[in-house]
């Protein structure tokens, strides 16, 4: 898979923005057997189709013969559609403003005042308490002993899933390594939060599924589904974000003076450069026909390459690894073309991810001071194919 700059960019021939692209094209695995789709058009078109399923991801592995035991992520049709509907209110743009706004503020009140005292810190880890934080609020996970500790239960988990390959023995020392991992989760997180919504009903995910009676593996498994999709990848994009601008002092400063329409359409382009997931599989149900180069066999699976159709010169214009706030505008597409997948599965958190990005580098670029002490360091992540950054430090003047 070729993320190589194009010779023909007419301006700054060669620039290229992006700090992730070197370890994904070491490390971007599709699966085996998978077609790779790189056209924008192309992969958008699979994506919306109503002929194919979701595939990679574990997904092959899943049986879904009891829908009500597995996540909305693997679900596909009528059954996926009615499951996200149900709780679609909880991510939309007013109830962001009205309701996760308030949680956004008050994370970023304790994150500067914490910074403030300590006078630096790790970045991941300020970015790790405003993703953890909001997660947990839309979730229902507000039981626990803390959000730190919850935080590192659910990546204990999703880790832990990586490792699972074919075999009775390798089933076996799965099994042996995620019981004890899911149990705990379970004591100290899940079964306290569905009992206070038991008594107190609030509008999150896990009051949706008390009233819809899940079973106790479906519960755990939704919301270690959106745990790790809203905890994991904003933490990388925030650090991600905050790096360019660091880098970039007349970026930065159309951030800080702009409106959030402009801070809105940065961050889209950043994240247009450097998407945290990398790859979407999927699989034929039935023969896709197609003009766009999208056809597909019946069983046939693809891998749509997120990164080569976000830099596609037929949907991006000119100089695609450029970072260009005012892209997005010009070519009439939405910001941060395919960083959050489409179709029926694209990301139902992505307006939250991009607001409490925003909010919490508006606060970090305003503290006196703020400087970057250290630069994080590119580690690739393969169970969701993407990057994490690791090792930046921030500091800023004391309050």
């Amino acid at each position: 898979m070729s993320t190589a700059p194009s010779a023909e960019c007419p301006v700054h021939k060669g620039r290229d923005d992006r700090k992730s692209a070197r370890l994904a094209e070491a490390n971007l695995t599709p699966a085996a057997g998978a077609r790779v789709v790189s056209s924008f058009t192309a992969g958008r078109e699979i994506l919306r189709s109503s002929k194919v399923r979701q595939a990679g991801a574990s997904a092959d592995q899943i049986d879904l013969s009891r829908p009500e035991e597995i996540s909305f992520f693997f679900l596909d049709g009528e059954k996926h559609r009615k499951r996200r509907a149900a709780v679609a209110g909880l991510f939309a743009p007013k109830t962001i403003v009205t309701r996760h706004r308030a949680v956004m503020d008050r994370t970023m009140d304790e994150i500067v005042a914490d910074l403030q005292g300590r006078g630096s810190a790790p970045l991941d880890e300020l970015s790790w308490q405003m993703a953890v934080d909001v997660a947990a609020e839309i979730i229902g996970l507000t039981e626990s002993d803390s959000n730190a500790n919850l935080a590192n239960r659910v990546k204990a988990v999703l880790d832990s899933s990586v490792s699972r390959k074919p075999g009775f023995l390798n089933t076996l020392l799965f099994n042996a390594k995620m019981i004890p991992r899911v149990g705990k989760f379970w004591k100290h997180d899940l079964a306290p939060a569905i009992e206070a919504r038991k008594r107190e009903p609030k509008d999150d995910v896990i009051s949706f599924m008390v009233k819809e009676n899940y079973s106790k593996k479906g519960m755990i498994m939704e919301c270690l589904s959106y745990g790790g999709a809203g905890m994991m990848t904003t933490r990388e994009f925030i650090v991600m974000a905050a790096w360019h601008l660091f880098e970039k002092p007349d970026l930065r400063e159309r951030f800080l003076t702009g409106g959030e329409d402009d801070q809105f359409a940065i961050l889209e382009e950043i994240l247009r450069l450097e998407p945290v997931a990398s790859l979407l599989h999927r699989k034929a149900a039935e023969p896709v026909d197609s003009a766009q180069g999208s056809s597909m066999k019946e069983c046939e699976t693809v891998c749509v390459s997120i990164r080569e159709a976000n830099t596609d010169e037929a949907i991006t214009g000119p100089c695609p690894y450029e970072l260009d706030p005012d892209r997005a505008k010009r070519m009439k597409v939405v910001g941060p073309y395919m960083s959050f997948g489409d179709g029926p599965h694209r990301c139902p958190g992505a307006q939250v991810a991009l607001h409490e990005s925003r909010v919490f580098l508006d606060r970090l670029f305003r503290l006196p001071g703020i400087r970057l002490v250290s630069e994080p360091e590119v580690q690739w992540n393969a169970q969701i194919q993407g990057y994490e950054l690791r090792g930046a430090v921030v500091a800023c003047d004391p309050a």
